[in-house]
C-alpha cells in the first residue's frame, strides 16, 4: 500500500453522509494501522478490529474488507469525526478458520483502545467470534454473515448477542430470491450441493424451502467437503447426473464452486451453476474456466458501481493506492465501519479512555441510520440490516453482470 492519501471524493462522501444523519500492510498480522493522518494526531486513541481471511484462498475478500475500513477510518481522521480522538484499525487474519478467528477476536478483545470490529466474512468463523466480543461489549458489524441463526435463536426466535450487527442481508432472504429467479426462468428441477459448513447448509436449506414452496423438485441434494484439497467432484456429477436437473444450486464458496462448474460442464452436465454471494468474484470465472458463462450468483444489494455513493466509494478506493481490489464486500465493510464511527461519535464525546466507551457503543448503534454506499444503513431489533435487496448476477463474457435487482418480497 505505498499511497495512503486519502482521496477527497471519498472524504467528501463520508462529510456528506455525517451530515445527512448527524493502509495496513498485506500480511495477515494483526498491527495496527493508522487509518491515514490528520485528526487529533496527539489526542486519545480508538481503535476498529478487523477480523477476516487475510491469508489463503479467501484472501481476496478479506483483503477488500481490511482496506474498505482502512479507508473510512482515513476518511473520518482526516474529517476530524470525532474531535480529541485518533482513529485505527487493527487487522487480524483468521484465516475463514473458526477457531484462528476466536483466537483473533480474543486478542483484539485484550486491547483496551478496541471498541469496535467489522468481521467476519464466514458465518462459521462468526460463532466463535460473537461469544468472545460480547463478553468483552465490543460492538461487531459484519459485511458478509448471512447465516440467519447468527441473530436471532432458531429455538427461542429471541436475539442472541446485543453486540452483534450485519449490513448484508441473509440467507433467509438470499435463498429464496434466488429459488423465485430459477422459478421465473422456468427451471422446475434443481439438484443441490452444499459444502457442510453453516453458510453453505443454511443457503442451501432457505433455497430448498422456498423453491419447493414455489412448485420446483429438488432431483437431488449432495454434499462435499470444503476441506477436500483434490477438488474432484467427479462422484457427485455422477451422482446429479441422472436426475437430468435443469440447474444446479451450489451452497459454499468460490474455491470449490469454480471447479465444480468446469468439472460439470467437462462431464457432460451443462447446465447453469448458480450460489450466493460466496461464489461472486472473479476469481469463480477463473476456477470455472470458459465454459462458465451462464453460471449465476445471488449479491446482497445492488451493484456498487450502480449508485452515485457506489461510484464514489469505488473512486476513493482507487485513488488510496490499494493493491487488492474491494471485491464483493468492500462497499458493506466501508458502510459498517462508518456505523461504528457513527456510534462512537456519540460514546466517545465524554469518554475518557476507549474501553469505557464500549457499552455505550453497542447502545449507539441502534440508533444509526445514514445513507451508505449499499444503501440504507440501519438495524432492527436483532440487528440484522433492515436493507433486502439482492441482485441477480450472470457470467457473461467471461465477467460477471447484473442480470436482476430487486426488494425481496
Amino acid at each position: 500500500m505505498t499511497k495512503r492519501s486519502v482521496a477527497s471524493v471519498g472524504a467528501t462522501l463520508l462529510a456528506a453522509s455525517l451530515v445527512m444523519t448527524g493502509c495496513g500492510s498485506r500480511g495477515g498480522s494483526s498491527s495496527t494501522s493508522s487509518g491515514g493522518s490528520g485528526g487529533a494526531a496527539s489526542g486519545k486513541v480508538a481503535k476498529i478490529g478487523v477480523i477476516a481471511p487475510l491469508t489463503g484462498d479467501l484472501s481476496p475478500l478479506g483483503l477488500g474488507i481490511q482496506h474498505s475500513v482502512e479507508l473510512a477510518v482515513q476518511e473520518a481522521n482526516a474529517n476530524n469525526v470525532i474531535p480529541g480522538w485518533k482513529l485505527e484499525v487493527a487487522p487480524a487474519d483468521d484465516q475463514a478458520t473458526p477457531d484462528v478467528g476466536k483466537n483473533a477476536a480474543t486478542k483484539l478483545a485484550g486491547d483496551d483502545a478496541v471498541v469496535g470490529v467489522v468481521g467476519t466474512l464466514n458465518s462459521s468463523v462468526a460463532l466463535q467470534v460473537q461469544p468472545v466480543l460480547a463478553s468483552a461489549k465490543i460492538t461487531q458489524v459484519s459485511p458478509a454473515n448471512t447465516n440467519p441463526d447468527l441473530t436471532k435463536d432458531p429455538k427461542s426466535g429471541n436475539r442472541l448477542y446485543p453486540t452483534y450487527f450485519r449490513t448484508c442481508t441473509t440467507d433467509a432472504i438470499q435463498g429464496p430470491f434466488a429459488a423465485q429467479y430459477l422459478l421465473g426462468a422456468g427451471m422446475m428441477k434443481v439438484a443441490t450441493v452444499n459444502d457442510k459448513k453453516a453458510y453453505g447448509q443454511g443457503l442451501v436449506t432457505a433455497f430448498e424451502t422456498e423453491f419447493k414452496k414455489g412448485g420446483g423438485t429438488i432431483v437431488s441434494h449432495q454434499t462435499i467437503n470444503a476441506d477436500d484439497t483434490t477438488k474432484d467432484y467427479s462422484s457427485v456429477i455422477a451422482a446429479i447426473k441422472p436426475s437430468g436437473p435443469q440447474a444446479i444450486y451450489y451452497g459454499g464458496e468460490y474455491p470449490q464452486a469454480g471447479p465444480l462448474s468446469q468439472q460439470m460442464k467437462t462431464n457432460g452436465l451443462a447446465v447453469p451453476l448458480m450460489g450466493g454471494d460466496g461464489i461472486f468474484d472473479p476469481k469463480f470465472i477463473e476456477l470455472a474456466g470458459d465454459k462458465s458463462d451462464g453460471d449465476l450468483a445471488t449479491s446482497v444489494g445492488a451493484p456498487t458501481d450502480s449508485s452515485d455513493a457506489g461510484k464514489a466509494f469505488l473512486a476513493a478506493y482507487d485513488k488510496a493506492g490499494f493493491k487488492d481490489p474491494a471485491a464483493a464486500y468492500g462497499g458493506y465493510a466501508y458502510d459498517a465501519a462508518n456505523a461504528i464511527i457513527q456510534a462512537l461519535k456519540a460514546s466517545l464525546a465524554s469518554a475518557t479512555d476507549a474501553k469505557s466507551a464500549r457499552q455505550a457503543t453497542v447502545d449507539a448503534m441502534s440508533k444509526v441510520s445514514f445513507d451508505g454506499v449499499t444503501g440504507k444503513v440501519a438495524f432492527d431489533q436483532f440487528g440484522d440490516a433492515t436493507s433486502k435487496v439482492l441482485t441477480v448476477y450472470k457470467v457473461t463474457g467471461g465477467k460477471w453482470a447484473a442480470e436482476k435487482t430487486g426488494e425481496f418480497k
